[in-house]
């Protein structure tokens, strides 16, 4: 996907890798989430193509995902062995290398946005638990009740994973809401759930934002690769932008997007080969499931994974809007 050209903008976003092959999802699952992940990139476009920076169309974009139940992220994130939604996000900027996280979010309407303002309300980069929610409270971000986030497809998921834990399942949050339509379109692609994207303004700035609910029936306060930079966000006007999306252990292990970044500003080399240096090659070694996306500051744009599918999309100036969902697509 390297660009032969570079364009003035381009954009890259992902709605999570994990088990999505051909015959998984039914043609009205199939048809919603090419829908939503064609949404988020145009919301993320009309951003970039007015002039704005990489920072808004990255939040512009998440912020749709965030909002759609379809994905394992903001309403529609997965649920922890006690009942409850987890959010987690980071968003850096690559151009002065600022970079915000929030871990364990549970009123926060938009965890991306929460992110941000970590960066610019703040002299911190990781808040956690009910400290990053008084502090999302503070910047006069969008608060709501916990029940925001349920939706039924998510909260049968935790039904299903406590009980091949041998847990009990604890009671449905009070004044959860009955399944939608779109709530029943879920698609549950394993422990992989997250959104995030990249983007490269028409200032040849980039940036990275990821954000997720975490995995289904985590205990313990987990904390997975999402919200810790260099891991599962990282971005740099040196080398590029990258969001992963999978099994959060071994991207935090092997410090997945900060190693991308480093093959292509030390190692020389093109966008994607970096990318599937460390995915195919790599994590992949490791044992451990799941994709990233990337842009680098001259247009070039990729995505790589080693799981049967990602909910993904890519958009450039000039270029048409690609979605893809399976390993055999573009």
């Amino acid at each position: 996907m390297a660009q032969s050209t570079q364009p003035k903008w381009a954009l890259v976003a992902h709605g999570g890798a994990g088990a999505i092959a051909r015959g998984d999802l039914n043609p009205q699952q199939d048809a919603a989430y090419r829908e939503a992940m064609a949404a988020a990139a145009t919301a993320g476009a009309a951003v970039l193509r007015a002039g704005g920076s990489a920072m808004d169309a990255v939040e512009a974009a998440i912020q749709i995902l965030e909002d759609d139940p379809l994905f394992n992220a903001g309403r529609g994130a997965a649920f922890t062995a006690e009942g409850r939604n987890e959010l987690d996000a980071s968003l850096m900027d690559g151009r002065t290398l600022e970079a915000g996280a929030v871990a364990g979010l549970t009123t926060t309407r938009h965890p991306i946005s929460a992110a941000r303002a970590v960066i610019e309300g703040s002299a911190h980069v990781l808040l956690g638990g009910e400290g990053a929610d008084a502090f999302a409270r503070s910047q006069g971000l969008e608060q709501v009740e916990p029940v925001f986030f349920f939706t039924e497809e998510r909260w049968k998921s935790l039904e299903r994973g406590l009980g091949k834990l041998g847990l009990p399942v604890p009671p449905k949050p009070v004044g959860a809401p009955e399944p939608e339509g779109r709530d029943a379109l879920v698609h549950e692609e394993g422990k992989y759930g997250t959104v995030g994207v990249v983007a490269r303004d028409s200032e040849g700035n980039v940036a990275a934002g990821t954000s997720t609910g975490g995995t289904t029936a985590k205990r313990w306060g987990r904390v997975g690769d999402s919200p810790l930079i260099g891991a599962g966000t990282y971005a740099s006007n040196t080398a590029c932008a990258v969001s992963c999306t999978g099994a959060g252990e071994y991207f935090i292990r092997l410090g997945v997007a900060h190693r991308i970044c480093d093959l292509v500003e030390h190692a020389r080399l093109p966008l994607q080969a970096a990318a599937d240096r460390v995915v195919q090659e790599q994590l992949t070694a490791l044992g451990g499931a799941g994709g990233v996306i990337a842009v680098a500051p001259d247009g070039a744009m990729a995505w790589s994974f080693n799981t049967s599918g990602m909910y993904r999309a890519r958009i450039a100036d000039g270029e048409p809007l690609v979605v893809g969902i399976y390993k055999d697509e573009t």
